[in-house]
């Protein structure tokens, strides 16, 4: 556990930000729990609300109480857009061995408080047992600022060279990251020449070892309305006759999904995926074996005396983790249009409206995807009812450029020395739009796109928790890669 790397202690560099995880940032993530820093998504008077300054610059104070050795803080502000927190750490390594910068990137806004959490347990009521810090933010991502500066510090503690460092913090990422780019924009000059972007915003496939991000999936969200009637009339007066929109959505929606398999009717949606990410499937899934589908929290029943659970689209490891990262699926995430049951009587509703949540493959364009999906449902509207498709969301997915041998040695060394284990690589059904926005700004730079979204931790969800333990060990990695940086 103790390996050793030219100028680094990794034994040290462990158990001094474990010992920072216990003495400080358990308790700053807990008062960041509290506040309900929501996406401007889910709170459009976010502005007003004050959340997301909030958390922004209790993190910023936090950061200069470190007093980080030649590091620079601001927090930007472009009129009309939520703020991003840029700081800046000058490189330690002689001049011509520190031309390039690496950029850590992470966000502080959240997802809504979403139901169903356990008793005692809430989205905004932060609670720490048995080393998981519960609350929602904790995992996603509200950790990466903290370990991040954390990280740094270990270095700096040991006095070891590393090259610049830049960090970007933005506040919209849960709402796609639509103030992204203009910030890219102006900030790009003074990233200078990014080699090594860290994104701590991502997840792993157990807490066991080291987890490389080497895709994700683009997303498309809407909301697909089909309106019959102008106003609701009672049912046995109208049905039969009145087309129910419920029904008329289900057709439509047949035209994009085979509701018996899942999989997504338009050829378009679908990608070729590459021979290098199906083999590192195969070895993620004799990593994981069944605990891939196995994690999530599966309803159960009784059924003759038999208690039966509910099974996955497929049990086969492979194909599971090919399901998920590399394959177009359609959620439904919202409804409108519904009386709540206690209320719904025999009326035939006048519309029915859905929330769409599209996951694309990682080469699937989403703006093409937008377009398409419009005509798709809207066309030749069944009875001529009045179908729209009102577009949100729409980022297009990543694939991690080839790896270099440097950064392949950083991460297993990485992975061995703070947890025992090589590193894993595994892509991810979420999205990031960061990421491609990165790759095409900085051609030439290796990701380390990982995180601590590990089994069960549910983020988006109820009962979202950060397993410290595993934070720890990633925050200690991350500082042993930044040290063999190139």
């Amino acid at each position: 556990m103790n390996a050793r790397v030219p100028n680094l202690d990794t034994a040290q560099v462990l158990s001094e930000v474990s010992q920072v995880w216990d003495d400080d940032l358990v308790g700053q993530l807990s008062d960041y729990i509290e506040i309900p820093a929501k996406s401007p998504a889910f709170d459009p008077d976010w502005a007003k609300s004050g959340y997301l300054d909030t958390v922004l610059e209790r993190a910023a104070n936090w950061i200069k109480e470190q007093k980080v050795q030649g590091l620079t803080l601001e927090i930007i502000r472009l009129p009309g857009r939520t703020p991003v927190m840029f700081f800046d750490v000058p490189a330690t390594r002689p001049e011509a061995q520190a031309s390039q910068t690496v950029l850590m990137y992470g966000h502080l806004d959240k997802q809504p408080e979403f139901d169903g959490w356990r008793a005692g347990l809430g989205p905004w009521t932060p609670k720490y047992i048995d080393g998981k810090l519960y609350g929602r933010g904790s995992a996603d991502d509200g950790y990466a600022t903290y370990a991040a500066i954390t990280a740094i510090q270990a270095l700096k503690s040991q006095q070891v060279e590393h090259p610049r460092i830049v960090g970007l913090i933005e506040t919209c990422e849960e709402s796609g990251s639509p103030d992204l780019l203009p910030y890219v924009d102006a900030l790009r000059a003074r990233m200078g020449d990014v080699g090594l972007v860290i994104c701590l915003d991502s997840g792993a496939g157990n807490y066991d070892q080291l987890w490389l991000t080497t895709s994700l999936r683009g997303m498309v969200a809407g909301t697909l309305k089909v309106e019959i009637l102008t106003e609701g009339i009672h049912s046995g007066d109208a049905s039969g006759l009145v087309p129910s929109s419920f029904r008329i959505m289900r057709h439509v929606l047949d035209r994009l999904e085979d509701s018996e398999t899942g999989r997504l009717l338009p050829k378009s949606f679908h990608c070729d995926i590459p021979a290098e990410r199906r083999l590192q499937a195969q070895a993620t899934a004799g990593i994981l074996g069944d605990e891939i589908y196995k994690r999530f929290p599966w309803a159960h029943h009784d059924c003759g005396g038999s208690s039966l659970v509910a099974l996955p689209t497929t049990l086969d490891p492979v194909e599971a983790l090919i399901r998920r990262t590399w394959m177009p699926t359609l959620s439904v995430t919202g409804a409108e249009g519904f009386p709540a049951l206690k209320d719904a009587g025999n009326v035939l509703r006048p519309y029915t409206a859905f929330k769409l949540s599209l996951r694309l493959p990682p080469l699937i364009d989403a703006a093409a995807a937008v377009n398409e999906l419009k005509t798709l449902l809207e066309d030749n509207a069944p009875y001529q009812a009045k179908v729209t498709f009102e577009g949100g969301s729409a980022s297009s997915g990543w694939n991690a450029p080839a790896i270099t041998p440097w950064f392949e040695q950083a991460l297993n060394q990485a992975s061995q020395a703070h947890f025992g284990a090589p590193v894993g690589y595994i892509g991810q059904g979420g999205t990031i739009p960061l990421m491609n926005l990165l790759s095409e700004g900085f051609p030439t730079a290796q990701m380390m796109v990982c995180g601590v979204l590990g089994p069960k931790s549910n983020a988006h969800g109820p009962n979202e928790f950060l397993h410290v333990p595993y934070a720890k060990r990633l925050t200690a990695a991350v500082a042993q890669v930044i040290a063999q940086m190139p």
